[in-house]
This record gives structure tokens, sequence and C-alpha cells, in this order.
């Protein structure tokens, strides 16, 4: 037998070994089959019912928005600063400082700072004003850039758009802050606004802004940061209030009817709290047996 046929000889060894090794595998249990089968956990029901709930308050109400009925938003006191910031600034002939956060584009705080910078900058081009934009982040400049532009049209004054004034300063945290503060004690805006997400700068921003005479306007949903705010700001936007300055602004039903549809939410959540208290204390059997089912 020559080279190649011991070589042959090898390889259907092999393959032979190899099928009556796979003939003589255990089959799987039913049990585990089933668990690979099914589509629905029932550990994860009580997600299912908490979506499916939200999801009917939204479909509700954005179907009652869209047939020209107006969903209550309560008045956000900061909003009105805003406003009254910009024509601050409008009067005494200096710019608007608007500071939308230290996070990327993909964050929700960014992405919902930049939606109500659209607001501002159309009110600041109606006042005839000037807006000064920094950023950290470069697609979060280009994305500035083309809000205000937009907002400067749409308030009939492209003209009166600054390119310039939407300014990339450095993706360092601590450099951004030092640009930033920079801008404050060069430029002397009469109205400072931060909104968006801040972290260890946020007291450094807003001392600086106070040192310098400004009327502050912030918002933030990181909790850890709002007592500098609090404390140094003339208006703070408080957690999921700063969420709802966009939907206030907006007035888009797809945004609204999200928000009306998270506080009714809530209250059932508060409630299902409540029922589980009392249910605890009067009934622990019965309570253990529901946890059971649900969790």
């Amino acid at each position: 037998m020559g080279r190649q046929g011991r070589q042959r000889l090898r390889v259907t060894g092999f393959l032979a070994a190899w099928s009556l090794l796979c003939l003589s595998a255990p089959a799987a249990e039913p049990e585990q089959a089933e668990a690979v089968v099914g589509f629905l956990v029932r550990e994860h029901l009580n997600v299912l019912v908490a979506l499916g709930i939200f999801s009917i308050f939204f479909f509700v109400f954005l179907a009652l928005s869209r047939r020209g009925r107006t969903l209550y938003l309560r008045r956000i006191p900061g909003v009105a600063a805003i406003e009254e910031a910009i024509g601050r600034a409008t009067e005494m002939g200096r710019p608007v400082l608007y500071v939308p956060g230290i996070d990327p584009i993909e964050e929700i705080q960014t992405l919902a700072s930049i939606a109500i910078l659209s607001h501002v900058s159309r009110k600041v081009a109606e006042y005839n004003a000037e807006i000064i934009v920094p950023t950290r982040d470069s697609i979060v400049m280009s994305i500035c850039e083309e809000t205000v532009r937009e907002s400067y049209t749409a308030a009939g004054r492209p003209d009166a758009y600054q390119p310039d004034n939407i300014r990339f300063l450095s993706d360092e945290q601590f450099a951004f802050t030092a640009g930033v503060d920079g801008i404050m004690l060069r430029e002397r805006p009469a109205a400072n606004i931060y909104l968006g997400a801040f972290y260890a700068e946020s007291l450094i921003l807003a001392e600086t802004g106070f040192a310098s005479g400004a009327i502050q306007v912030a918002g933030t949903a990181s909790l850890a940061q709002l007592p500098f705010f609090v404390t140094a700001c003339d208006y703070t936007i408080i957690g999921e209030e700063f969420y709802a300055v966009s939907a206030y602004l907006s007035r888009d039903p797809k945004v609204v009817s999200s928000i009306k549809a998270a506080d009714y939410f809530k209250i059932i959540v508060i409630a299902v709290l409540i029922a589980g208290v009392l249910m605890a204390t009067f009934a622990p059997e019965s309570y253990l047996e529901l946890l059971k089912f649900w969790f």
C-alpha cells in the first residue's frame, strides 16, 4: 500500500469514528428543547405588561392630539426665564451663550438640548440678538450649526446668521471648560444658558458666569450636578423637567404624547406600589403568591 493509500485509510477511519460518536451521543432532554423553542419568557411578563400599558397611553394621547385636542402641560418657570434672559441680552446689546452640555450626539440629553436650541436660536433671531454656541464634540457642532441656521431662516433673518459663533473648543473636558470661561470673560454675554449633560465642570461654569454678572438658566438630568446649578444660577430646570421643556416649546404631538403617557404610567406605578405595601402588610401569603407569578 502506497503513501496515498495509507492517507486515505486514515481519513476513512477518522470519518467512521466521528459518525459512531455522533450516533451514540445522548439526545437533548424534552425540557431543554421546550426552553429553547419557547418565545415568551414568563419571568419577563411584567415587562411586557408595562410596555403594553405605556403604548396604550401613548397612542391614545397621540390620537387625541392629532384630532386637534390641546394636551395640557404644566408651565415650567425655567421656560419663561429663558425668554427673559434672551430679552435682557437684546436690551443690553450683548450675546446669549448657549452650552449644550458635553456629551456626544448619541446621548439623550444632548438631543433634548439641541431641540431646545432650535427654539432659543429662533427667539434670538426674532429679537435681532446674537447667540454663541460652544461645543465639545465635532458632530454636535455640525448639528448645532444646521439647527441655528434653520432657526434664523425660519425667523426670516438668514443674513443675520454667523457661522463663526458655533464653535468647537476642545474634546478634553476641562480644556473645553476653560474655553467657555474665556468666552464669558472676553465677550461678556448677558445670558448664559446651560442645558444638557454636565459633570465636574458644572460649578466652574456657573461660578464664572455668576462672577461675570450674566443671568443664568441651567437644566440637566445629571442629578449630582443639580445642587451646583441651583446655588449659582438664577433658574434651574430640575431632572425630568429638562426633557419636558422640548415638548413644551415644540408642541410636537409625538413628544407631548410621550410626556403625557409617562406621567400617567407613573401614576399607575405609584398605585401598584401602594397596593403592594397594603397586601404585604395585611395579606402576606397572597402577596408572595402574586410575586411568584409575576417575577
